[in-house]
């Protein structure tokens, strides 16, 4: 392997990834970490990182930029301690907090992709539209549990409407938006006369709620807040301290599993039979490719497809 960034890649191609990951005999802990920081030079990073984790056997799709990174990755176990020292002996990752999988079952990344990008989420907002020095108020998971119960606080999910859809926090604002950029001036319409209310923000891991919280703090919202960890360190709170979840269904993630189970109770239903179902697949017409739900027998009916082939 050269040093240039073009072979700095994986070209292994989706079918034998997928029968690679498969196929492997260990364990792998699947985790994600963001932090706001400035970098230098991104493209550096990338190459320098992708090199590191290649050697580690890690995957994942990790995002790199000016404003710091976002990362979502499969480390083997037997690689994590190195994995840790080698990230914590870097000065601007040194002590990011690691959010573990929920569940675990089966593969959750088949490829590393390290991408630099202008931000590592793109909110569509200019640098007079929020001060991410001044962003709202952490809760841990037990504060923003019982925060909850106020009968004045307002929750809001940030995520977007497919995500909500098969799981979010009881009585939480759920906007039907299909991207960040596009929910952020949405929610702000939706909020307006409660500047003075609790706003509890939340999200997959705690990324789009930074900038989210900042984003109504700059708006004239005065007691912002933003659960710490997300929705991932939520599960795994209420699990450890045995506390009723006030979020029910699936935790949706950007990975091969799709989803994690949080609690049993399902919240939509098939797109197809409409029959209870929480299920998300990508449409098997490659010329398609829809994200929908689609419960077992309409899989088998229609191919896990959206409509027929023929149909198309």
């Amino acid at each position: 392997m050269t040093n240039s960034s073009h072979t700095l890649r994986n070209t292994v191609a989706r079918t034998e990834a997928k029968k690679r990951a498969l196929q492997e005999n260990f364990k792998r802990r699947t985790v994600s970490f963001y932090r706001y920081v400035t970098l230098s030079d991104p493209q550096e990073l990338r190459d320098e990182l992708f090199r590191d984790w290649s050697a580690l056997g890690v995957l994942g799709r990790i995002y790199v930029a000016r404003e710091g990174i976002n990362a979502q990755m499969s480390v083997p176990e037997t690689q994590w301690d190195i994995f840790e020292q080698k990230l914590n002996a870097r000065p601007e990752f040194q002590g990011v907090p690691f959010k573990f999988a929920v569940e675990a079952e089966g593969p959750s990344f088949i490829k590393l992709t390290i991408k630099v990008k202008h931000q590592v989420v793109a909110d569509g907002l200019t640098p007079q539209d929020y001060n991410l020095s001044a962003i709202g108020t952490h809760l841990k998971p037990e504060s923003f549990h019982s925060l909850m119960e106020e009968p004045n606080a307002v929750v809001v999910d940030m995520r977007n409407g497919y995500e909500s859809r098969i799981g979010r926090f009881e009585g939480a604002v759920c906007p039907a938006a299909e991207t960040f950029r596009e929910e952020l001036p949405m929610v702000k319409e939706m909020l307006s006369g409660k500047e003075d209310q609790p706003v509890l923000l939340y999200c997959t891991g705690g990324i789009r709620c930074e900038k989210a919280s900042a984003y109504l703090r700059h708006h004239g919202f005065k007691k912002v807040y933003q659960l710490e960890g997300g929705i991932i360190q939520y599960a795994h709170t209420v699990r450890e301290k045995n506390l009723p979840s006030k979020f029910k269904g699936k935790n949706f993630v950007f990975d091969e599993r799709r989803a994690e189970k949080i609690t049993n109770d399902v919240l939509t239903q098939c797109d197809q039979c409409a029959s209870p179902c929480d299920g998300y697949v990508n449409c098997n017409n490659e010329a398609c490719n829809l994200l929908f739900i689609q419960c077992g027998p309409c899989t088998e009916q229609w191919a896990g497809c959206c409509m027929t082939m023929e149909a198309r």
